[in-house]
């Protein structure tokens, strides 16, 4: 007996969803202007500003250290104050931690409210409340890394084996105990790789940062920019990488070792 003959798969809904995604792209484009024929005509100005940058002006990395060293201070500085400030904050909104909906609700409200400002204009207003400076970048950088690491430490949180808690409660330990005991084990390597990883985030961002006067390599790269002087902005870039390649680096080092 011959088995019954394969059907084709109904593309109806392929297609209907790959005309949406195609009408969402011409709309998007059209709206802002993002024109791919000026992309091919204006071409040659990219290629003659990166030329510019060629080669870049060694003898500006005297210069460059100081800046490059407060990006690097501000990051190790944001990143652990809004590591720390995270932490509580992670607890309430878990729901198998807090359990009562008067404290996870308005816990993950707050964060969705922090985690909606992006970290630039963080930094233009505390460029404005303590004028121009690191402190404003630094500040900045707490609120961002507290937003994402708060975020990502709730839902490690959640995940956890409720197997040790179960076993904690039925033997009386009391809440403490149950976090101290049951929680923390349980996530300290995936917090230690949520800091690490917003730490790597923000040596890019300060980096931005300093370009709205929140100090760090970024005040100084909008200077060389608004100067002209694109062999010294490619000085800038470069050593910027260097430094951000160190950083993963060092940062996967500690991964493989100790999580």
């Amino acid at each position: 007996m011959k088995g019954a003959p394969l059907k084709r798969p109904d593309r109806t809904k392929f297609y209907l969803n790959m005309t949406i995604v195609v009408l969402l792209l011409a709309w998007s484009a059209y709206k802002t202007d993002a024109s791919l024929i000026n992309l091919i005509t204006n071409s040659d100005q990219m290629f003659q500003i990166v030329w510019e940058m060629l080669p870049p002006n060694l003898s500006y990395m005297s210069t460059i250290w100081e800046p490059i060293l407060e990006t690097i201070q501000m990051a190790i500085i944001g990143t652990t104050i809004g590591a720390i400030l995270a932490i509580p904050i992670a607890f309430f909104a878990s729901q198998n931690v807090s359990k009562y909906p008067v404290l996870y609700y308005p816990a993950r409200f707050i964060l969705n409210l922090f985690r909606a400002i992006p970290e630039l204009l963080y930094a233009t207003l505390f460029v404005t409340i303590f004028g121009i400076g690191p402190l404003a970048g630094v500040l900045a950088l707490v609120v961002f890394s507290f937003g994402i690491v708060s975020k990502l430490l709730y839902e490690s949180i959640e995940a956890i084996d409720p197997g040790p808690l179960e076993a904690m409660t039925a033997v009386g330990a009391n809440k403490l105990q149950w976090i101290h005991y049951g929680v923390i084990p349980q996530v300290t390597s995936a917090f230690i790789s949520y800091f690490l990883y917003t730490f790597e985030v923000n040596i890019r961002a300060s980096a931005i940062l300093g370009m709205v006067g929140a100090g760090g390599i970024g005040f100084l790269l909008e200077r060389s920019l608004n100067q002209f002087r694109y062999d010294n902005t490619a000085m800038i870039v470069l050593v910027t990488f260097i430094v951000v390649m160190i950083i993963d680096y060092v940062s996967n080092k500690i991964r493989e070792k100790w999580l």
